[in-house]
């Protein structure tokens, strides 16, 4: 039924279907899944890759392998972005801080999870298929793509759930820094599979030498870029150009390394690393723009990533190896995260959730597997691509809630909050002054100045009898009002009332209150009620001291889980 459904609509997609429609799709369904995801509280990027396998090769095919090949500079773009997003968490104070912590826990987690694949895959490889040298070139290969942790879908979860402490630092920074580990562990252990399977020495130099070249390259491509694009940020301020040249500077990187055949995301990592050290002011807008013009980026990456997985090649052998492989690289990613942890003396945070927080593979592994399967055509390439692609989905599908689990317990989750954030979940209720001191329109100046005195306000609405708003006093606007005997009897609140410029409900959102007090360039607003009734009082210095401090206690807080 399902073969007969997609040779219906592959029949159709000749007449029909074109890119720009299956992108459409593929964003459309990859919102409404993420979201129906989220309300089951799973995080949105397994909803993202679920509709991709149902629309993707394993599913109806709509997406067919020939629009996703063509896709392929589609998912390099996405993968610049998020690397260059990663690369802006790592700030030069949170290495001073954390630092000693990433390298013991990096060698730790990398490692581990690298011996214990590679001994047991070659063991049940012995079993199945007899003691035959392949099969250990096949697990050393398998135990190095082991080591690598997925960035793309980790730092999504991280980002979707506004998660800021010690974990999400450590987090940040092992998913930047492993793919270069997991070079180095994958070239040594290519030289030795080439040994086992008897290949030329000439291959033994050149897979020492090029992770050399792929991870100094790719250091130096984006250390040189980020230094260009720090400078040009420091001579522009329009949005706009600062989103172009970011934007503009990422797909140059992405592309530099592609064709320089070095780390692409190792390079923009770097790009994002040396931009947010380098201009720590001026970098937090560039970051924020682009963080605004990512989400359908992502959207569709996942989507695309679920859309190529195929299941139709498994075997009972290939899955024993695959068992095999995501039981001891989840063990060995544990244990090694957990040791790492303790030697360093990382936080009791970081030592007891951060075990639950490196599953996640996707880009690299895949990347190391294809690769591998250029460099040993045939038994071991084959047998290679099919187990990584296979584990991928189990990992991407695990992974996400295994990070949100550990954040969650860590205590970290909503304290990464932006003020744009505060500002739009905030509603002029939440913070208007309730109980301000009115003014009837019949005072006497004398009392007004009563009022004054006792209070350390610059605003006062002034009311009728039935509470209705009819305009504001303001000290600035009575301070040249001089007291002469006799006087103040005869001015009235009436008198020097100014009119109201605009008000708002209860319900306004604190966004719309803002654009509000800049829109008519005033410094207060009343909040009132449909029939003009008085219900509180909003100052614009009060508003952005609510959200500055809004801020600071969320830094507090993630600062002292540490």
């Amino acid at each position: 039924m399902i073969e007969h459904m997609s040779h219906v609509l592959s029949k159709i997609s000749l007449f029909h279907l074109n890119v720009l429609l299956l992108l459409g799709l593929a964003l459309f369904g990859g919102i409404v899944g993420g979201r129906l995801f989220q309300k089951l509280k799973i995080p949105q990027v397994v909803g993202y890759i679920i509709i991709g396998i149902a629309i993707g090769y394993s599913g109806l095919r709509i997406i067919d392998i020939k629009t996703i090949e063509t896709l392929r500079p589609f998912n390099y773009f996405a993968l610049g972005i998020i690397g260059f997003m990663v690369g802006g968490e790592l700030k030069k104070e949170v290495f001073a801080k954390y630092g000693r912590h990433f390298m013991t826990i990096l060698l730790c987690e990398g490692i581990t999870p690298f011996v214990l694949v590679t001994i047991f895959t070659g063991i049940a490889g012995t079993i199945i298929y007899g003691p035959n040298p392949f099969v250990w070139a096949l697990a050393l290969l398998l135990g190095a793509i082991s080591s690598a942790t997925d960035p793309a879908t980790t730092t999504l979860v991280l980002r979707e759930y506004k998660t800021r402490g010690p974990l999400t630092s450590t987090i940040l920074g092992i998913v930047a820094l492993d793919d270069g580990l997991a070079l180095l562990l994958f070239a040594i252990a290519s030289s030795v599979a080439w040994t086992l399977v008897g290949l030329g020495e000439k291959n033994i130099l050149f897979s020492i030498i090029h992770p050399f070249y792929e991870i100094g390259g790719a250091i130096a491509i984006g250390a040189l870029f980020g230094i260009i694009l720090s400078k040009m940020l420091a001579k522009y301020g329009e949005k706009e150009r600062i989103l172009v040249f970011s934007i503009g500077t990422v797909l140059l990187v992405t592309g530099l390394s592609l064709a320089a055949n070095v780390s692409m995301l190792l390079a923009v990592m770097t790009l994002g690393v040396v931009l947010v050290n380098s201009s720590p002011q001026k970098s937090k807008e560039a970051f924020a723009l682009v963080e605004g013009f990512a989400p359908p980026i992502y959207v569709l990456f996942f989507v695309m990533v679920g859309a190529k997985l195929k299941f139709n090649t498994m075997t009972l052998s290939v899955l024993v190896l695959v068992f095999t492989y995501l039981l001891f690289g989840m063990i060995g990613k544990m244990v090694g995260a957990n040791v790492g942890s303790r030697i360093s003396r990382a936080p009791k945070t970081v030592t007891k959730y951060l075990p639950f927080s490196l599953f996640s593979q996707a880009g690299v592994a895949i990347g190391l597997s294809i690769l591998a399967s250029q460099y040993f055509p045939g038994n071991i390439g084959d047998t290679l691509v099919i187990v990584i692609t296979a584990t991928t989905f189990v990992t991407q599908i695990l992974g996400p809630p295994c990070t949100k689990f550990a954040v969650t317990k860590a205590g970290e989750v909503g304290l990464n909050v932006t003020e744009d954030e505060i500002v739009r979940k905030t509603i002029a209720e939440d913070l208007m002054d309730k109980n301000p001191p009115l003014i009837y329109e019949n005072m006497h100046l004398a009392d007004i100045l009563k009022i004054f005195s006792a209070d350390d306000r610059l605003y006062y609405p002034v009311i009728n009898k039935n509470t209705e708003l009819k305009g504001i006093v303001s000290v600035e606007g009575i301070k040249h009002t001089f007291m002469e005997m006799g006087i103040e009897e005869l001015i009235l609140a009436h008198d020097l009332m100014e009119p109201v410029p605009a008000t708002a409900s209860e319900k306004t959102p604190i966004y719309e209150v803002k654009e509000i007090l800049a829109r008519y360039d005033i410094e207060y607003l009343p909040i009132v009620t449909d029939d003009r009734k008085i219900k509180g009082f909003i100052e614009r210095k009060k508003l952005n001291k609510f959200i500055s401090t809004k801020i600071i206690e969320l830094q507090k807080r993630a600062d002292s889980l540490g």
